[in-house]
C-alpha cells in the first residue's frame, strides 16, 4: 500500500475513533455493565477494525466496529463464566448515587438491571435501544433468526418490568437516533 493511501486511511481511522468512540464505549459499558472493561473491549475490537480499515471505510464503518464489539463482549462472557461466579450485589451494597444527580442514579439502575438478564437478552436489548436497531438488523448482526430476537427482547423487557426498581414505570420507545444520549427503558 502506498504511504499517501495508508496516511490517507489512517486519518478516516482516527476520524471515526473521534467521533464515533465514545459511542462505542457507551455501547460496550451497557453490554459489560464495567466503565474499565468496557473500554478495554473497545480498545481490543478498535485494534482487531484498523488492519482492515481499507475493506471496511467504505461500508459501515460503526456496523463493522459494533459487531466486532458484541462479540468481544460475547467472548469475554465465554471466558469468565467458566472461571468466575458473579456476586449477586443488592442495592445494599453499592455506593449510593443519589449524591451524583439524578441523571447518574438513572444510570446505576439501568445498569444494575442489565446485568440481571442474561448475555443474549442484554445485548438484544442495548442494540434495539442504544444503538436503536431495528429486529431484523439486530438479527442480522447477532446471526439469529428475527423471531429470537422479538422474543429474546420480550422476556428481557418482561424481566424488566417485574423489577421493583421498574414497577409502575412505563417504557418508553427506542430513543431517536440524534437523541441517544440517555439510556431509556
Amino acid at each position: 500500500m502506498k504511504r499517501e493511501q495508508r496516511e490517507r486511511l489512517d486519518a478516516e481511522f482516527s476520524a471515526f475513533v473521534a467521533t464515533r468512540g465514545r459511542q462505542l464505549v457507551r455501547l460496550a459499558e451497557l453490554l459489560t455493565g464495567d466503565p474499565y472493561r468496557a473500554a478495554d473491549i473497545v480498545q481490543s475490537a478498535l485494534e482487531r477494525a484498523y488492519p482492515h480499515w481499507h475493506r471496511i471505510s467504505g461500508d459501515d464503518p460503526m456496523a463493522y466496529v459494533r459487531r466486532i464489539v458484541v462479540n468481544q463482549h460475547r467472548d469475554w462472557w465465554r471466558r469468565r463464566r467458566n472461571h468466575e461466579l458473579a456476586a449477586d450485589l443488592s442495592a445494599d451494597d453499592r455506593a449510593d448515587p443519589t449524591d451524583l444527580g439524578e441523571r447518574h442514579a438513572q444510570r446505576s439502575l439501568v445498569l444494575g438491571a442489565l446485568t440481571r438478564l442474561t448475555v443474549r437478552e442484554r445485548t438484544v436489548v442495548v442494540l434495539r435501544y442504544y444503538a436503536d436497531l431495528s429486529e431484523a438488523q439486530i438479527a442480522a448482526e447477532l446471526g439469529i433468526a428475527v423471531g429470537t430476537v422479538k422474543s429474546t427482547l420480550h422476556r428481557a423487557l418482561a424481566k424488566l418490568r417485574a423489577l421493583p426498581e421498574f414497577l409502575g414505570r412505563t417504557p418508553r420507545q427506542p430513543a431517536a437516533t440524534a437523541a441517544r444520549n440517555e439510556v431509556t427503558l
